[in-house]
């Protein structure tokens, strides 16, 4: 694994979130995560990392709520709130990212996904409720290789699914990276939920209006980069 100095660890840091976190703003097959490592490669044919960032820590994943959601939610008699160290201002529900790590290689070269590792949300989440029933949905883990979220579903306080798929990312009106200080900022993916989300929700709450691929709202990464 490549190393970097203090001098440059920012600039590598804030370069890795352009390439790992814009990986969201293409589909899974422009970013070359249809073409999975071969299981017979050996660790020699592995590449090094152009870049790598070891462990993320901070600040947040936020997405702002589409208006159509919220009316969708509406309609379902759905009421959703915040869970754990999850927070809903503005209108935008906030997850604080606790973990995790992004691996850069050349995209050049054909080794793909050129962008892998993840970024965690752990101890966050939302929920959605209607009568005695309760769901949520927790423990967020963006794939930025596959431009997918992860997450643990519970109902009722009883384990539904772990880490199954449960949004997915798109990213054609994704805004140039900004910083704030010391944070990169990547705004405008767009976020939607999954076919399995959405039967799993039709299930629960005895309905088929959930649809798949219905617009949820547009996200905000922030990421600390020291």
């Amino acid at each position: 694994m490549r190393s970097f100095s203090k001098a440059t660890i920012s600039l590598a840091t804030a370069g890795l979130l352009i390439a790992g976190l814009a990986a969201c703003s293409s589909s899974a097959e422009a970013n070359g995560s249809a073409a999975k490592p071969s299981a017979s490669s050996s660790a020699e044919a592995t590449p090094k990392p152009v870049a790598s960032i070891p462990s993320l820590k901070g600040v947040d994943t936020a997405v702002l709520l589409d208006a159509g959601f919220a009316t969708a939610l509406t309609s379902l008699g759905l009421t959703p709130g915040t869970v754990g160290t999850a927070t809903l201002v503005d209108g935008s529900l906030h997850f604080p990212i606790t973990g995790g790590n992004v691996d850069y290689y050349n995209p050049k070269e054909s080794y793909r996904p050129f962008v892998q590792g993840s970024i965690k949300h752990e101890g966050s989440g939302f929920s959605l409720t209607a009568g005695d029933t309760k769901v949520e949905l927790t423990n967020f883990t963006i794939d930025p290789g596959s431009s997918k979220l992860f997450g643990d579903v519970s109902v009722n306080g009883t384990s539904a699914a772990t880490q199954v798929l449960l949004f997915n990312l798109y990213g054609g009106t994704l805004k140039p990276l900004q910083m704030d200080g010391d944070n990169a900022i990547l705004e405008g993916t767009t976020v939607h939920i999954s076919a399995e989300a959405a039967g799993l929700l039709n299930s629960t709450f005895k309905t088929e209006a959930v649809a798949d691929q219905l617009l949820v709202g547009i996200a905000k990464i922030t990421v600390a980069t020291k």
